[in-house]
């Protein structure tokens, strides 16, 4: 199809609202301003910014991101009420663009059992908040809540009818995630066929992930005429999540035949996603599409081999086109001479023929002991006499000083090669005074890629693992460390990727 025929697609981001209410990943208003920014460059057309009447600190984080961002439209949730829809419009006088996002549930469940109604006092209800919001603001979003359960026909009558009092978009959640993507995509063409103004508005997907199928059920909606997604970054949002934007936009961009375009940058992904994972506290799975630690690395022989012949083989993406430096061929006991003599000459050690399968004998065996094969592992294989970084830095001290009324200092004595240095830091928290006072030493320049803090389990007492993912000159590193000291942890892990770096 070509670009002149498709239409665009709509995307609305609605992390700092649904996926916001994550337990445990609440951000503050500075914080919100600041993904909020990377989301209007990212190319977002639509921002959820909070539901303002829920709390004073809801309130203000739309007011402030009206006034932060400019680009796309800042939405506010309410229910079907008008004291929800007076306090939206209050925080949304500061929005170039606004956007009043009402509704109300519309299933047999929701209708009998969340309000004690009938469905045509819903229809009512539903009817006279989107007419009361178009009293003070033309763009008018009605969200009909469950309509993945909602029977076809009458959810019809409640869409005809709200599009007739005004509603610009019509959001019809699977908010339980429950429809197959065959059901969703059938009540997207029901809709389409039977709802005679339908032309009159654009309809949205909000689609949950409850049973693994957001994403799905999402282009199942886009498929049948949906023109609005309404997702996440890393896909976060109630219980198991949200349809993921990085994989929508990309899904569409890979598939030359889809009927819709984004004008979403998505070499932007991978900072964002890192950025909202760092501070929502959510890490993102490794094997998680798109933007996963592992979505572009390698460890099969046979991929290996592929992907050294050419990256097609088994890559559908080119990293490079979601902000990836580039694809990870991973040393384990699955792979083969090909990735072996790929990082052996990434070292500086071309060999070949009985030299290159006696390393490859070698390699074995390190592999089948250890979990990962390090760079230093590969220098003893090629046969090089000096281990340089091995053992080259160690922690030897470290203090911090931290608490609610004091400014987190932190002091480090590193041994490197024999040496003792020492340098003390402030920083934003322990962990960062920490590291701070290690750059001090450890003068290599390096950008911390990925900072990742887990728990063995749920204790007090627990030990916490530390991933460190750093680049130096378009290189990347890994470092790790477990200790029930989680700062002590860190700095073990940032220690160990710089020792990955060539002297």
């Amino acid at each position: 199809m070509t670009s002149a025929a498709k239409e665009k697609l709509v995307i609305f981001d609605t992390t700092l609202r649904d996926g916001e209410q994550v337990p445990g990943s609440q951000l503050n208003t500075i914080e919100k301003i600041e993904i909020a920014k990377e989301l209007e460059l990212l190319g977002v057309d639509v921002l959820e910014a909070g539901y303002p009447l829920s709390s004073p600190g809801d309130f203000k984080s739309v007011t402030e991101i009206s006034k932060a961002v400019t680009k796309p439209i800042i939405s506010a949730l309410t229910r079907a009420q008008e004291r929800d829809i007076d306090v939206a419009i209050e925080a949304l006088k500061f929005a170039k663009r606004g956007r009043v996002h009402t509704g109300i549930g519309t299933s047999p469940l929701h209708i009998k059992y969340k309000f004690n109604s009938t469905p045509e006092q819903i229809i009512e209800r539903a009817v006279k908040a989107v007419s009361y919001a178009r009293r003070f603001i033309d763009d008018v979003e009605f969200f009909a809540e469950d309509a993945g359960r909602t029977p076809n026909e009458y959810l019809a009558q409640v869409v005809e009818a709200v599009i007739a009092a005004g509603a610009t978009t019509i959001n019809l959640p699977d908010t339980t995630g429950y429809c197959t993507p065959f059901e969703y995509g059938e009540k997207i063409k029901y809709l389409k066929n039977n709802v005679k103004n339908v032309d009159k508005a654009i309809l949205s997907a909000h689609c949950h992930n409850d049973l693994g199928m957001a994403t799905a059920n999402a282009l199942a909606g886009v498929l049948n005429g949906v023109r609005q997604v309404e997702c996440t970054i890393n896909g976060i949002g109630e219980r198991a999540g949200n349809t993921s934007m990085e994989e929508i936009v990309m899904i569409i961009k890979s598939h030359h035949d889809m009927p819709v375009y984004t004008d979403i940058d998505t070499k932007r992904f991978m900072k964002l996603s890192r950025m909202v994972s760092n501070m929502m506290r959510m890490p993102v799975q490794p094997n998680k599409a798109i933007v996963g630690r592992n979505a572009f690395a390698h460890s099969s022989g046979i991929h290996q081999d592929g992907m050294l012949k050419h990256r097609e083989n088994y890559e559908i993406i080119d990293p490079v086109d979601v902000g990836v430096t580039d694809s990870s061929i991973v040393l384990t006991a699955r792979s083969g001479r090909a990735a072996l003599d790929h990082h052996l000459r990434r070292l500086g050690y071309e060999l070949k023929g009985d030299d290159l399968d006696a390393a490859y004998t070698k390699f074995l065996v390190v592999a089948d002991a250890q979990k990962s094969v390090s760079d230093e592992d590969l220098r003893m294989i090629a046969g090089a006499n000096s281990d340089v970084n091995a053992n080259r830095i160690r922690l030897d001290h470290l203090q911090v000083v931290c608490g609610k009324s004091a400014i987190p200092m932190a002091t480090v004595r590193l041994i490197v090669d024999g040496e003792p240095h020492t340098a003390t830091a402030a920083g934003n928290g322990p962990i960062d005074a920490s590291l701070n006072a290690v750059r001090q030493i450890l003068t290599t320049q390096v950008n911390l890629e990925e900072f990742l803090i887990q728990a063995f389990n749920r204790g007090t007492d627990d030990v916490g693992k530390v991933h460190i993912q750093i680049e130096n000159k378009g290189n990347v590193f890994y470092g790790f460390s477990a200790n029930t000291d989680i700062i002590t942890a860190s700095v073990e892990a940032y220690i160990d990727a710089v020792s990955k770096i060539p002297s």
